[in-house]
């Protein structure tokens, strides 16, 4: 097996503030103490804890933290991280800021667990540990060692420290004032690995990252990267063939990807993982970030916002989301540009300085009282590069609106009449790409707002669009998929992705990526897929009759998006999006990651619309 490390500083500095500020290189060491600890948790393991605290002891500071998989380095006396906290910002405004290397990873003892589940309940006497508990060892360990404080703590984090925030939330210390979680992983089924079912067979190399126990703490990596020998992710995933002839690459070892291979369905090894049902008796105060083009965790915010002010009412609790891909907001890029979309400049500093340092400000050296001047949601208008501001979301003056399918590809808000059905032949050895470049990534992220014509001049995508557009129609909530199909086999994948088509007199702007053309862009605006064995429930897969029709019912994440005046919705159906989930067999197994190659087949799939059985998307519009 050829391996490499090619990717290792990647992977140690994933969405790490770290890499983005160089030229405050010397503002930590100068004005910062470093100094490493090994906290004792409550059943003895000791977790390597990195603290960083200001020169200037004439006052007191609160405690700013981090818990990460991804390494607290660098370690040692006189090595610094170039910057530290959230922002430069809250850097420079003095804060004892807290890295700690979780259970397993890096300088920590201990066994590493993906996801690891939470303990419903507490016992004083109970050893039992989960991230809350070992949170909470550390908070109160912190408190009682460290000198200068003022008694209050923050978290905050992105991606798996985002999660590791939320994670914080039950049981919470009650010194624990304030917590951000960033693009926060909700649950492993429905981010970053899996959508609706399927596997996102584009997280395949990163599976290395999470699956490799070490044999004791350790500041160099332990892992070693899969190297493809190829920068062609579609050619190579094809090559590989069944996701079974993956263990060519991961062997037993790899318990991340033995965990995997053997959970397909949402069973109790994943719902146990998920940190959404514990989200009750929230006490410190809450800002959930995310970005609306960010293609790893976007399940995470919006559910764990949502779960948050459902149950706890009288909790502080806000949202922001931005037009970032995944942990842009950590870093000053000036144009922010997902593929060829530019939304404005300094978007990133604005939110650091106007809102993230207010959150924290407000709860870690302020009143905390909770009056903020912050809105309940921050939210980016994607479609005319806004932020808006709301009381509450989705929205509550957003009325339910139907976009039906029709035939010759037409889509409106009237009701099909007659019988009819658009069908397409789905090929697992042709799949429709989910991207038109050549590439391998780590974990792709630009597709998220790739030009879609690519896909629309396909014979396996099934196209169906609005009229241009005589007013502005402003989306504002949530999006639900709502299908009546049927398939010639078994199983079948259903992608559904909502694309603002713009006008073809659309002026370029600096920023359109070489070779792509603004004229007639085929924005996704959002996207999502459902293994269809899953449509009845994601614990429980059935296959399909073959040419019965079905209902197909699934969820697209939310959006703010406001599709102009002159501009054309579209809706864009298809069975394969590859290599961005893995290839269904069409013949139902058992487990498609222990599918034969000979189990892919060819299907006929058919979408229909008419008055019995029509398909069609809900979405939620902003009144006028």
């Amino acid at each position: 097996m050829k391996t490499t490390v090619f990717l290792t500083t990647l992977i140690l500095n994933w969405v790490s503030v770290s890499l983005t500020f160089g030229q405050h290189a010397e503002y930590v060491p100068i004005n910062y103490d470093k100094t490493e600890y090994k906290i004792p948790m409550r059943d003895g393991v000791h977790l390597h804890t990195v603290v960083y605290s200001p020169k200037d002891q004439s006052k007191k500071y609160p405690i700013l933290m981090q818990r990460t998989p991804y390494s607290a380095g660098p370690y040692g006396e006189g090595s610094y991280r170039p910057s530290i906290s959230p922002s430069p910002s809250l850097m420079q405004d003095g804060y004892i800021v807290v890295y700690q290397d979780v259970r397993g990873r890096w300088m920590s003892e201990g066994t590493y667990d993906n996801m690891r589940p939470t303990v419903p309940f507490r016992d004083k006497k109970s050893k039992a540990i989960d991230e809350s508990t070992d949170t909470f060892d550390t908070i109160e360990w912190l408190l009682k060692n460290l000198k200068n404080h003022n008694a209050r703590v923050g978290m905050w984090g992105i991606s798996y420290p985002g999660f590791y925030s939320a994670a914080a939330l039950p049981f919470a210390h009650p010194n624990l004032k304030a917590v951000s979680p960033q693009a926060p992983i909700g649950d492993f089924y429905f981010d970053d690995f899996h959508h609706n079912g399927a596997y996102f067979l584009s997280y395949w190399l990163a599976t290395t990252v999470f699956g490799y126990q070490k044999e004791s703490p350790t500041d160099k990596p332990w892992y070693q990267m899969v190297d493809p020998g190829t920068r062609d992710g579609y050619q190579f995933f094809m090559d590989m063939g069944s996701l079974k002839n993956a263990d060519n690459y991961y062997g037993p070892d790899n318990f991340f990807w033995q965990q995997l291979k053997e959970n397909p369905d949402y069973n109790e090894f994943w719902q146990k993982r998920s940190i959404i049902p514990h989200l009750k008796d929230v006490t410190p105060a809450v800002m959930t970030v995310g970005g609306w083009f960010d293609a790893e965790d976007l399940y995470g915010p919006l559910t764990i916002y949502k779960t948050i002010e459902k149950n706890n009412p009288s909790a502080y609790n806000t949202l922001v989301m931005g037009p970032w891909s995944h942990g842009d907001w950590s870093f000053e890029a000036g144009p922010q540009v997902v593929s060829s979309m530019y939304f404005g400049d300094s978007l990133s500093t604005w939110y650091q300085q106007e809102v993230e340092f207010r959150f924290f400000d407000h709860f870690l050296k302020g009143a905390g009282d909770g009056k903020t001047d912050l809105p309940e949601a921050y939210l980016f208008d994607t479609g005319t590069n806004e932020w808006k501001i709301f009381d509450q979301w989705p929205p509550a003056d957003a009325m339910t609106v139907n976009y039906f399918i029709q035939a010759n590809g037409k889509l409106n808000t009237e009701k099909p009449d007659g019988f009819g059905y658009q069908e397409f032949i789905s090929d697992p050895q042709k799949p429709v790409p989910y991207t038109q470049d050549i590439k391998l990534n780590f974990t792709p992220r630009k597709y998220m707002a790739d030009d879609q014509r690519f896909a629309a001049r396909r014979p396996d995508v099934l196209v169906f669009e609005t009229e241009i557009l005589d007013e502005d129609v402003t989306l504002a909530g949530e999006i639900m998929a709502r299908l009546q199909v049927s398939t010639s086999e078994t199983d079948a994948d259903w992608v559904v992705k909502l694309i603002d088509v713009f006008p073809g007199n659309t002026p370029n702007h600096d920023h359109v990526q070489e070779g792509m053309d603004l004229s007639n862009y085929h924005l996704k605006v959002r996207s999502e897929a459902i293994r269809g064995r899953y449509r009845e429930s994601f614990s429980e897969p059935k296959p399909f009759v073959p040419y019965e029709v079905t209902e197909v019912d699934f969820q697209l994440q939310d959006v703010l998006h406001t599709f102009k005046k002159g501009h054309k919705i579209q809706v864009q159906i298809q069975s394969t999006w590859f290599p961005l989930i893995d290839r269904n067999p069409q013949r139902y197994v058992e487990n498609i990651f222990k599918a034969e190659d000979m189990d892919f087949v060819r299907a006929t799939h058919r979408v229909y619309h008419s008055i019995s059985h029509p398909s069609y998307l809900q979405v939620q519009v902003l009144k006028k």
